[in-house]
């Protein structure tokens, strides 16, 4: 199954199209910044190194295109007397790049250009629009840089032959955490060792997320006993070489998806602040602290109920 299943295409392409038009419109396909004789890699490795001295290595790093390109724009940058290179004295086979005087000045003029050029464009929005914008994209940035850290892993429904590893995924970090069996979690479930046939029901799917054929993590909706139209995300683990990757972000948000495709109406579910950093999602991704449980889960230690409404 495509792990992207409920992503819309045309929303795709809707977001495909208006980034191409905004890279064209800000001159980024253009040979030169603007009116300055810069090109947008120069202009880029200006500004970067506006900041700080880098080497070549740091720099395509930090722009995200290969050495070769950063080196071409280096040599560019020196033929215009605004960088200078020097031997790195840790480790002679390496520059270190730095900016002239004649480079801060062209600096200076670039940010003054662009700085113009983006003041006139927010103009044309209200300040409550450019807020929502600048953190729209903040969120797209990290998403992209997400999308890039999880390449390789597969998140796929869950199947009878990943019984095994799945369950032992679950101990291993409820035993992290400290969330025995004995204190009424969810590992202390006489399912535990048979989730394809739990959530092989209507209304009901587990997820795993895999690397090179490993289990390293899942998750899973399915109703919430007592609450008709209610779902409950539950048994969220990952193993911690997964985790800081946005993949526990990506499968709630996969999960809910399918939920709302399923007709549920509200999505519930119950943590422990033991767990602060899955605390902290659910409440980024809408879930809403309740006074009381909801249904009849059987995990009396998870002393945090939290419901998100779905829309469709």
């Amino acid at each position: 199954m495509d792990n992207s299943a409920f992503t819309s295409p045309s929303l795709a392409r809707r977001i495909r199209g208006l980034s191409r038009l905004v890279v064209r419109q800000l001159g980024i396909l253009s040979s030169a910044c603007g009116a300055l004789p810069l090109s947008p890699v120069q202009a880029h490795a200006l500004i970067e190194l506006g900041q700080q001295e880098l080497s070549i290595k740091q720099l395509a790093q930090l722009l995200n295109i290969d050495k070769s390109n950063a080196s071409r724009a280096v040599s560019k940058l020196t033929e215009k007397r605004l960088v200078q290179t020097r031997v790195n004295h840790r480790d002679s086979r390496s520059l270190q790049v730095q900016l002239t005087p004649r480079g801060r000045t062209m600096l200076e003029k670039l940010d003054r250009q662009q700085d113009t050029l983006y003041h006139q464009v927010l103009a044309q929005l209200s300040r409550e629009e450019s807020q929502q914008i600048a953190q729209s994209l903040d969120r797209f940035h990290r998403a992209i840089l997400q999308a890039k850290a999880q390449e390789g892993f597969e998140i796929r429904p869950l199947q009878a032959g990943d019984d095994a590893a799945i369950a032992a995924v679950i101990r291993a970090v409820s035993a992290e955490y400290g969330l025995t069996a004995d204190k009424g979690y969810g590992v202390a479930d006489p399912t535990l060792d048979c989730l394809s046939q739990v959530y092989g029901g209507e209304g009901a799917c587990y997820w795993v997320i895999s690397l090179d054929g490993e289990v390293l993590g899942g998750g899973g909706i399915a109703p919430l006993a007592n609450e008709p139209g209610v779902c409950e995300l539950q048994k969220m683990y990952f193993m911690p070489q997964i985790r800081g990757k946005g993949l526990a972000r990506r499968l709630a948000n996969h999960a809910l998806a399918f939920a709302r495709d399923a007709g549920y109406r509200a999505c519930y579910l119950e943590t422990t602040a033991v767990l602060s950093e899955a605390v902290k999602l659910y409440e980024s991704i809408g879930f809403e602290h309740l006074p009381c449980p909801l249904g009849n889960t059987g995990h009396d230690a998870c002393e945090m109920p939290m419901l998100k409404q779905l829309k469709s």
